[in-house]
């Protein structure tokens, strides 16, 4: 069983001269519950872990696999083709790094002294517009038609436009056109067979991150507050909480 305490590491510090680092989960851990991520980021308690997802990481993993290929050939795949996106997987020195789960792309806003991070799935780059396309994969098993209109999925668009801002932020001409790759599992065969069946698509998305510099602003100010921000009435760990502290009083 894991043993559940109070972080000792990465906690916010107001008089830290060195930059303190926001990953773009924790932006959305911000937007979803300012109460969460202060007892996170600023006393180190964070919310009880969840359990990985190991398929849809094996999945994720062979689709970068399958356009590493083709990265390191210059190759356009044939979903590209297929949807008529005049684009190569992105092939830069530092690609490796950007996607790297101990490393990421990083820049620093240097207005409020917050190192802003995230780890990215793909890259695309269109090179005769020299613009690249921010790419994120997606799996899942529906027989539903497959939409970023479900309320759960807002999120992704929000985990797309952080890496466009932190991209632009690097000096890259990022398109505001991003794409999520979906690797949807068929649940319609007859036998399983030992294996899955997916059906490949690709949604285009407009991503608009004119909304991250002012919520950095905001990270900051909850930072800096010595106050507790309230806790939020749709936020299922503050009502567990608030539930329990009732019954033990």
């Amino acid at each position: 069983m894991a043993k559940y305490s109070r972080r000792a590491r990465n906690i916010y510090d107001s008089n830290q001269s060195t930059p303190f680092t926001i990953s773009r989960s924790a932006i959305d851990l911000f937007l979803e519950c300012p109460r969460c991520f202060y007892l996170d980021k600023k006393l180190g308690l964070p919310r009880p872990s969840m359990p990985g997802w190991p398929l849809n990481s094996a999945v994720d993993q062979l689709l970068k696999n399958e356009f590493d290929i083709l990265r390191k050939n210059g190759e356009a795949h044939e979903l590209m083709k297929k949807y008529g996106i005049d684009a190569i997987p992105f092939n830069h020195p530092n690609f490796s790094v950007w996607r790297d789960n101990f490393g990421g792309a990083s820049v620093i806003h240097k207005e409020t002294n917050l190192r802003i991070c995230g780890i990215i799935d793909d890259i695309w780059v269109n090179e005769r517009a020299n613009e690249i396309y921010i790419v994120d994969y997606k799996s899942t098993s529906t027989n539903q038609e497959i939409s970023l209109d479900d309320e759960y999925k807002q999120g992704y668009k929000k985990q797309i436009e952080v890496y466009q801002w932190i991209f632009r932020k690097m000096g890259f001409s990022v398109a505001n056109t991003a794409y999520f790759v979906y690797a949807n599992a068929s649940k319609n065969r007859p036998r399983f067979d030992g294996r899955l069946e997916f059906e490949v698509q690709i949604i285009t998305y407009e991503g608009n991150d004119a909304w991250v510099e002012p919520t950095l602003w905001e990270i900051k100010k909850c930072l800096d507050s010595p106050k507790v921000p309230a806790a939020d009435p749709d936020c299922e760990y503050c009502r567990y909480r608030q539930l329990i502290s009732r019954k033990l009083k």
